[in-house]
């Protein structure tokens, strides 16, 4: 894969119980959360990934970089002496109830010419995004304020960090779905080049922040082969097994649906009722899409499990590459999505969520889907197969406010 690097962090001094001022990932961020998150703390992340303008400075990017530069000068903000890989865990408790850990490793990631060349494999598409946001915040801030995500396809990874995580961490903290965060700074030699070794072994799958990988690329390409600190990016990178993942499905919502769509559905599918449109009934819709190779459908008075056709399914998958044969997305976008005409889709991760905005009227209806496999995200990143957009939703996030990389860091 491509070179990955120990950098010097940029932390908020003392480490310890940061609650109060991490935040969730950028683009997660709704507006009622970014009031109570700008609320709790003066020097909250989402300050600076989310910046406002304020009556003395009209844009806002030149906002975030002056307060990035007053909380490194107030000492807010402390850069690490020394580089380092960081070790980052989170743990939490499935929907299900079992405890689980994730545990992977912050470093700095060398881009590659363009997206898809070299070793960085992009999982799945991307949707249209203007990219201008996060390149004024790189542009002026000069930082990798949140990492993006990738899946190391080498095995051992986990078992090079685990012996960082035996001390007491620099930092953590829980958040709002009580993931608890921690944050361990991995600088013994042998350690960091036993992770670079791991590394080493095998392509690299972007799991998350395909946008922000392309931003970086723009800013290098902008920049130009002079500019070494923009030659990278930072990233938070995972093994690729199923005890360190959870993957969470992204299910649609349809703006519109034709009069007579349980007709035409039934031409592929075998339709059947599920009930009224109820929470236990979601939470047993949700469950089934997954257990019977299924799709379900939500309307705002009945939910319904569309189970495909044997060979309505054999004659989808001819078009599309072996590793996407199960994968719920590719099957809605080849069996369902003709049906919808000119129907808007957004997207949500949560199948409550989309029950309740159908129900209150916000949708015309929510498909809800099964989530992929660990073992079908490798097989389509080790084929160079990239997945329907928004596919998956990888649980939990990583905190952004755990350590921050400086473009311009010294070594």
């Amino acid at each position: 894969m491509p070179e990955f690097l120990p950098f010097r962090g940029l932390r908020y001094t003392g480490g310890g119980v940061l609650d109060s001022v991490t935040a969730p990932p950028y683009d997660v961020i709704d507006q009622d959360q970014h009031r109570a998150l700008a609320s709790r703390d003066q020097f909250n992340a989402v300050r600076l990934i989310l910046p406002e303008a304020d009556e003395s400075n009209p844009n806002p990017y030149s906002v975030a970089a002056g307060l990035l530069s007053d909380w490194s000068a107030d000492a807010v903000l402390t850069l690490d002496d020394t580089p380092a890989f960081y070790v980052y865990r989170m743990s939490f408790t499935e929907r299900h109830g079992k405890a689980r850990t994730t545990t992977g490793v912050l470093g700095a990631l060398s881009l590659p010419e363009h997206i898809g060349t070299g070793e960085v494999l992009p999982h799945e598409r991307t949707l249209p995004k203007a990219k201008s946001d996060r390149l004024e915040i790189l542009r002026t801030t000069r930082a990798n304020l949140d990492p993006i995500w990738g899946l190391c396809t080498a095995v051992g990874l986990t078992d090079s960090l685990n012996a960082a995580t035996k001390s007491a961490p620099l930092a953590e903290c829980t958040d709002e779905f009580n993931v608890h965060h921690a944050l361990w700074a991995l600088t013994d030699p042998t350690g960091v080049e036993a992770v670079k070794d791991t590394l080493a072994a095998g392509p690299l799958v972007l799991a998350d922040g395909h946008h922000r990988f392309e931003t970086a690329l723009a800013y290098r390409s902008e920049q130009g082969s002079t500019d070494q600190g923009s030659d990278a990016i930072l990233c938070f990178v995972v093994e690729l097994a199923e005890k360190e993942l959870v993957v969470h499905a992204i299910h649609r919502l349809l703006s519109e649906v034709p009069r007579n769509f349980l007709d035409l559905v039934a031409k592929t599918f075998e339709v059947r009722d599920s009930g009224p449109h109820t929470k236990e009934g979601i939470a047993t819709l949700h469950d089934s899409v997954g257990i019977e190779d299924a799709i379900g459908l939500v309307l705002p008075d009945r939910l319904f499990l569309l189970v495909p056709a044997a060979n309505a399914l054999d004659e989808a998958c001819k078009s599309l590459p072996e590793s996407l044969h199960n994968v719920a997305s590719a099957h809605f976008e080849t069996l369902i999505r003709p049906l919808l005409g000119e129907a808007a889709l957004t997207y949500r991760n949560d199948a409550e969520d989309c029950a309740e905005i159908v129900a209150n009227g916000g949708a015309a209806a929510a498909i809800i889907l099964a989530p992929v496999s660990v073992a079908t995200i490798r097989d389509a990143g080790q084929a160079g197969v990239r997945m329907p957009e928004k596919t998956t939703f990888f649980w939990p996030k990583p905190r952004t406010g755990m350590v921050f990389r400086l473009l311009d860091s010294p070594s």
